[in-house]
């Protein structure tokens, strides 16, 4: 008997991608700045600061039509 899973994956980052991430301590709009086999690089559009963090996963909705950054 099969059971329902949920499955996530290492999000497939891109340079140059606007993304928004919610509900973790990530949260916020961010640029895509580098990416590396195990790391990924973003740049708050608002402030300018830059991270480096692991490559994460998460459940993805559909890319989608939105204003970025958000005010």
């Amino acid at each position: 008997m099969g059971h329902e899973v949920t499955v996530f994956a290492a999000y497939p980052f891109r340079i140059g991608q606007k993304i928004r991430i919610e509900g973790s301590r990530r949260a916020g709009d961010w640029l895509v700045i580098g990416v590396s086999d195990d790391t990924v690089t973003l740049r708050c559009p608002v402030s300018g600061k830059e991270f480096e963090w692991p490559i994460f996963c998460y459940l993805v909705d559909e890319e989608q039509d939105a204003v970025w950054p958000r005010p």
